[in-house]
């Protein structure tokens, strides 16, 4: 793919990749080039994001990409950094789009989930059925987990959450939302929130 005297390569990092991880970076350049770039053109000429296309993310293994299970694909991390590298080539709010689906929602559910968790969201997720978002920024705390207002309580039937979020990728379209609460310790916890769930 490059020669010995490239610009693009002169460190020859593209030597030290295995076979697989080289496979999955010119799939992934093939499809940047001919399938995304025309999409990303056409949509932000008429500004609109057609989410459909997590569905062909899916397809083609750009989701958990990492994820053994549940339909991932078993690559490496170094194939994983290779996609959001072909993508970012293209347009960073689309690898933006697939890093919050794989490393801040099905990454932490596929780590810190139930199994009932894990067999209810990742398969969707893995296949692009459904999206999700990570809802942490808020408006006076910023990314700071420790400064931020959104806080919960635990109830006879689950827990009520209060709060309000900003700035969050994918969360017009999803499907599945992560979001990080206090309790009345200042204890950070996560939670998996439903689109579907009467409050949100």
């Amino acid at each position: 793919m490059y020669s010995d005297n490239d610009w693009l390569d002169p460190l020859h990092l593209y030597d030290l990749l295995t076979e697989e991880e080289k496979s999955i970076q010119n799939i992934t350049s093939d499809y940047c080039k001919s399938e995304l770039l025309p999409r990303v053109v056409k949509d932000n000429e008429n500004n609109f994001f057609d989410k459909q296309i997590y569905k062909d993310f899916g397809a083609l293994g750009f989701l958990g990409t990492t994820i053994k299970e549940f339909g991932g694909s078993n690559a490496s991390n170094v194939a994983y950094g290779l996609i959001a590298k072909e993508f970012e080539s293209i347009d960073s709010s689309y690898r933006s789009a697939i890093s919050v689906q794989s490393s801040l929602v099905i990454y932490p559910i596929y780590t810190y989930g139930s199994e009932d968790q894990k067999k209810e969201y990742l398969p969707k997720l893995i296949t692009g059925d459904s999206i999700g978002c990570f809802g942490l920024t808020e408006s006076n705390a910023g990314s700071d987990p420790s400064s931020m207002k959104t806080h919960f309580k635990e109830v006879s039937d689950g827990y009520i959450i209060n709060g309000s979020k900003n700035c969050i990728t994918n969360a017009p379209i999803a499907d599945v939302f992560i979001i990080w609460a206090l309790d009345n310790q200042k204890k950070v916890h996560g939670f998996i929130v439903d689109k579907k769930l009467k409050g949100l």
